[in-house]
């Protein structure tokens, strides 16, 4: 079974980040500035730190592309850290003088920060200086996967499928209900300071962003992402492991910091009655086009609550997912701590971070549905080139069509 998959390597201050995407098709036009537009997106938003100042990421292919496009080998990208020269003495490789010594290496952290992976991974890999945790576990790892999830949205839009963002909740401050989204959700987001469709929330967001900051605090929030194009039928219920929103739920709490994911209205309908949770289907109205109805599977639903998503697999209905983040671990002023070394209390350590990043986290969050979405069309529709995946799509939508008009005559 044809699969699209990835992995990343490096560390936050290590000399680059890598990006290994697998299973792409050949023939698929990618270019570098389709990934370094989705990487100028993950460092924008209010309340970014000095990182996003000194790292201008710019992506280069090592493998996998030639002449603007896939070869259907292995994608292989690499991302340098340009704060890397700050901290070669610190990242090193190479065993060092000083690591014999008692004082050992500038930076350690052993006043492991609350909230974050420093204490569990000192513990569980046995290792003294929290540092060789905090390198891999920090959310600059994120930036490989809004790399690989480029490529992965470079394969969906060529298919008819497009992936936006935006924010709906920061800091306790809730975006207004809306009855539909942009035509590019992404443009009008991206337009704004905090990718937020409503200017007066976003405002008063801004002014939360402030005071914590002051405050030495941070700031969680919501954010929303949106998929439309999608056909019917991805994903399975057959078997755990092929549901899609199984699937989908385990790629979006990867995330750091992601604590929840809920697909349509998702916790609320627990709360109400099932007519009031799910979506009655009715024939397609006569003005979709062909196209867009066999994507849809000849039907329609009045309302959306499932998200996109029913039996584990797509309805072609669009895809809702809200995605809750935590406040960021790293506090200006720390909560109290162990620090590992002395068993004494202490403050805990103050990397240098970000009051904010939930706008950057839709982004990265698109990037990870994206990844899971592309691997599901793969799945589905095969090949071993991107004419031939649209051939055997074209042929799925037209037996959909040919049912439809079979059942019609």
């Amino acid at each position: 079974m044809p699969h699209f998959t990835f992995r990343t390597a490096g560390e936050s201050h290590g000399p680059a980040l890598v990006a290994l995407v697998e299973g792409v098709p050949a023939g698929l036009p990618l270019l570098a500035e389709h990934v370094d537009t989705q990487l100028v997106r993950r460092q924008q938003g209010y309340g970014r730190g000095r990182r996003m100042q000194i790292e201008q990421d710019r992506m280069e292919f090592l493998s996998g592309v030639r002449a603007g496009e896939t070869l259907g080998s292995p994608i292989a990208m690499l991302i340098r850290n340009r704060d890397w020269t700050a901290w070669q003495e610190i990242m090193d490789p190479a065993p060092r003088p000083e690591d014999s010594t008692d004082a050992g290496r500038k930076r350690q952290l052993t006043r492991v920060r609350p909230g974050h992976a420093d204490l569990t991974g000192l513990l569980k890999y046995d290792r003294d200086d929290a540092r060789d945790i905090l390198e891999r576990a920090s959310a600059r790892e994120t930036t490989a996967r809004v790399a690989a999830g480029a490529v992965a949205r470079c394969l969906l839009e060529v298919l008819g499928v497009r992936i936006g963002s935006h924010l709906v909740h920061l800091g306790g401050v809730e975006v207004a209900a809306r009855a539909d989204w942009p035509e590019d959700i992404n443009a009008a987001a991206d337009a704004s300071p905090l990718r937020c469709l409503d200017a007066k929330a976003e405002a008063e967001m801004i002014a939360r962003i402030d005071a914590a900051k002051a405050d030495g605090d941070t700031l969680g929030g919501i954010c929303e992402v949106v998929v439309r194009g999608l056909p019917v039928g991805l994903g399975a219920h057959v078997a755990w492991d092929r549901k899609l929103d199984g699937r989908l739920a385990q790629a979006i709490c990867s995330i750091p910091a992601v604590k929840g994911v809920e697909m349509g209205i998702g916790f609320a309908a627990a709360r109400l009655k099932g007519s009031q949770v799910h979506d009655a289907i009715a024939p397609i109205s006569a003005e979709v086009d062909i196209a867009t109805a066999a994507r849809r599977g000849f039907v329609e639903r009045a309302t959306n609550r499932a998200g996109g998503l029913e039996g584990g697999m797509t309805t072609g209905e669009p895809l809702l997912l809200r995605v809750a983040m935590k406040p960021i671990a790293t506090l200006m002023r720390p909560l109290e701590t162990v620090d590992v070394r002395t068993g004494q209390r202490a403050d805990a350590a103050a990397e240098r971070s970000d009051v904010t990043a939930v706008p950057a986290m839709g982004v990265i969050a698109e990037a990870m549905t994206a990844l899971v979405l592309a691997d599901a069309m793969c799945e589905k529709f095969g090949g071993d080139s991107l004419e031939e995946m649209r051939r055997n799509m074209d042929a799925y939508l037209a037996r959909i069509a040919s049912r439809a008009a079979s059942r019609d005559a």
